[in-house]
């Protein structure tokens, strides 16, 4: 299963594609065991978490399918849904669908899904966000009928945020150290370019990632420039939410649907959505849509 090239790695993904490291930041968080005797596949998908930057690690280990991700910004709430897109995708390259069509029960991988926080804003040690929050129908409906459940396991990795965690892991806790340093450079005054470029002499000098820094040091630099461009993630912000409000839709491989469909599934669950008494106001708020676009609907 290949990435799409075009995405770029964040630094996160490309330092968590060592298996050995891999091994060792899985056992940390899931409290297992694995080494090389356990096979561990790493097959990671274009990155659908951030539109231009592929963070997540995707990957099989004993039956298995963990999706791991790396957050920077404010714990995004939508993480279950955007998940369930993901892991959909998955199942759809690792399986013959005809096979879902036979009697003979099809075995898939257990999935696993890890957050793993590293943003500014206050965040518990740890926070599971389900899929069912988002809803629309009672609990009793759910209930009455049966409906889908995700849920996503998020973990805070900033150094003050899950010490005990950082004790399981070196390199996470390296990586944590190695972010900090950089926010406290700009917190200093530093420019950005600044900030990373210390941070890496730093490192290299006081044995934080010092070997991988060396190694990708003008690759980190390039990363890391993108990654914390206040001025990109807002561009990338934007771009992701007039996609999905935009009647052109997006393309994916050869083509997720025409415009015209994608327009009418949209105005459809605009519909249900009055329907359950929610204003314009209301519906913008919980969509992303802008006032004018849910009255073109």
């Amino acid at each position: 299963m290949e990435g799409n090239r075009e995405h770029k790695n964040s630094m996160f993904a490309t330092l968590f594609s060592d298996p050995e490291k891999l091994y060792k930041l899985y056992n940390a968080i899931a409290d297992t065991d694995y080494g090389a005797e356990t096979p561990i596949e790493i097959n990671t998908l274009a990155d659908i978490f951030t539109g231009g930057k592929k963070n997540d690690v995707s990957f099989t280990i004993d039956g298995r399918f963990v999706v791991l991700i790396e957050h920077q910004s404010t714990p995004c709430t939508n993480i279950p849904l955007r998940v369930l897109l993901y892991i959909a995708r998955v199942y759809e390259r690792i399986t013959n669908y005809r096979a879902a069509y036979r009697d003979m029960l099809l075995k898939i991988p257990t999935p696993e899904f890890l957050v793993l926080y590293n943003g500014t804003k206050t965040f518990p040690p740890e926070k599971t966000f389900r899929l069912s929050d988002a809803f629309i129908a009672s609990d009793e409906s759910v209930e009455k009928f049966g409906s889908l459940e995700l849920t996503v396991r998020m973990v805070n990795i900033n150094p003050d945020g899950n010490k005990e965690l950082l004790e399981k892991s070196e390199t996470l806790n390296h990586y944590s150290a190695f972010v900090d340093r950089i926010r406290l450079n700009q917190k200093n005054g530093m420019e950005l370019l600044d900030a990373i470029r210390e941070a890496i002499k730093w490192g290299i000098e006081n044995g934080i990632l010092s070997e991988f820094l060396e190694q990708h040091r003008s690759e980190v630099e390039n990363m890391l420039m993108t990654e914390f461009n206040i001025d990109i993630a807002k561009e990338v912000w934007q771009e992701e939410a007039f996609a999905e409000g935009h009647a052109e839709g997006r393309a994916e491989g050869h083509a997720e649907g025409h415009a015209e469909g994608r327009a009418e599934e949209r105005r459809t669950f605009i519909s249900v959505l009055r329907t359950q008494g929610m204003s314009d106001e209301d519906i913008a708020k919980a969509t992303g849509y802008t006032i004018d676009e849910i009255q073109r609907f």
